[in-house]
C-alpha cells in the first residue's frame, strides 16, 4: 500500500490530492513502525507526518493555485540524480550488519551502557522514556522548535492571506459602487 500512495503521489497533477495522499502515505508508515514495534517512532510519525504536516501543507496550499504546472524542462538530470543518490545510499547499506543481530555495537556497548546507567542517573523506570526525555532531550526540543516555527510560520502567511482578500474585497466594493460604499 505504500508503494501504490507513493506511486499515486508522483503520477498526481493536484495538489490537494497530494497533499490527502500524503497524509495517507504518513499513516500506513506509522502502521508499518508499530508493526515493527516502533510504538515511539509510530506515534512521532502519525502526529508530524500526517498530522501536523498536512495542516501546514494544505495551509500553504491555500496560498498557492490548486494543480500543479507542467514544466517543459528535461527530466533526465532530475532522474540522473536519484538514481545516483539512490546507489550512493544502497552502496553505503553493503556493510551494516543483520538486521537484530546482536554482535552491533547498539546491542554490545550503548544498549547495555543505557541500560545500567539509566536507574541511576535519571530514576525512570522506562527506558525508552528515559533515552527521549533525558539523553536525547535536546535533539527532541530542536525537533519540537522545528515544528513549532514551522507552524507559526504558515500562520502568518495564512494571516497575510486573509488580510490581503479583506484589502481585495474593499477595492471592489468601492469600484462598484463608483467609489463610495
Amino acid at each position: 500500500m505504500l508503494a501504490v500512495t507513493a506511486f499515486s503521489v508522483v503520477r498526481t497533477r493536484s495538489l490537494f490530492a497530494i497533499v490527502a495522499l500524503s497524509g495517507v502515505f504518513s499513516l500506513l508508515s506509522a502502521l508499518l513502525f508499530i508493526t515493527w514495534d516502533a510504538v515511539d517512532v509510530a506515534f512521532t510519525e502519525a502526529a508530524v507526518g500526517a498530522g501536523i504536516s498536512t495542516v501546514l501543507m494544505l495551509g500553504t496550499l491555500a496560498l498557492t493555485s490548486r494543480a500543479e504546472k507542467t514544466s517543459h524542462k528535461s527530466k533526465k538530470i532530475p532522474l540522473l540524480a536519484v538514481v545516483l543518490t539512490g546507489a550512493a545510499m544502497f552502496y553505503g547499506t553493503l556493510d551494516m550488519p543483520n538486521f537484530g543481530s546482536a554482535d552491533t555495537p547498539v546491542q554490545t556497548h550503548v544498549g547495555p551502557d543505557y541500560l545500567t546507567r539509566i536507574p541511576e542517573d535519571i530514576h525512570v523506570p522506562n527506558a525508552v522514556t528515559a533515552i527521549l526525555a533525558s539523553y536525547r532531550g535536546y535533539d527532541t526540543l530542536g525537533e519540537t522548535a522545528v515544528v513549532f516555527s514551522a507552524g507559526i510560520g504558515v500562520l502568518m502567511l495564512i494571516s497575510g492571506l486573509r488580510r490581503r482578500r479583506r484589502d481585495e474585497d474593499t477595492e471592489e466594493n468601492t469600484s462598484d459602487t463608483g467609489g463610495t460604499k
